[in-house]
């Protein structure tokens, strides 16, 4: 039985949940969010909790029992609080700004690379070398995240690159002289 599964989801006062079949709606002070959830189980609502319990002990059943439970709670907190990503640059000349819906590198390319950002997302530009990726879709906020990484992902010697900001870079040795 997944110990995740058991636990029941809170919800807030100022957070609104509703179930029709398989699909959940969520609203809250930041935003709606919905989810279509095909689970073989019953998800109530009981006072301010979301109860998940399966029908049947399959293999399918099992698997989706705390997956579901997660998906539930992180779009509790993306309505309520919302959820951000801060990404920072790190090497002489790199540089990101804001041009509208645009987010522009500068990567020591011969060219700016430019990023379109989907809806939903916000992106603040911060001092030129540090990102905050917001929004209230867990999945979607680290998808833009890790997009935007991939342009110039760390690498280990000089330790220039796009990095998250609890990411530690290991350096590496270079180039030793032999004597």
């Amino acid at each position: 039985m997944s110990r995740i599964g058991k636990q029941p989801v809170t919800i807030p006062e100022k957070v609104e949940f509703t179930k029709e079949g398989s699909k959940i709606t969520l609203k809250g002070p930041k935003g709606t969010l919905e989810m279509d959830l095909p689970f073989e189980g019953e998800i109530t609502q009981k006072a301010n909790q979301v109860v998940i319990t399966r029908s049947k002990e399959n293999n399918a059943s099992r698997a989706s029992y705390g997956l579901v439970r997660a998906l539930i709670n992180n779009m509790v907190i993306g309505v309520s609080e919302g959820f951000t990503k801060t990404l920072r640059i790190s090497g002489v000349g790199y540089k990101a700004q804001l041009k509208e819906k645009i987010l522009e590198l500068s990567l020591g390319f011969s060219h700016p690379v430019e990023y379109a950002i989907p809806e939903g997302i916000t992106v603040d530009v911060q001092d030129g070398t540090t990102i905050v990726v917001a929004g209230i879709d867990k999945q979607a906020v680290g998808q833009v995240a890790t997009d935007i990484r991939r342009f110039k992902p760390p690498e280990p010697y000089k330790g220039k690159g796009i990095m998250y900001s609890t990411e530690v870079v290991r350096k590496k040795a270079g180039k030793t002289a032999v004597k």
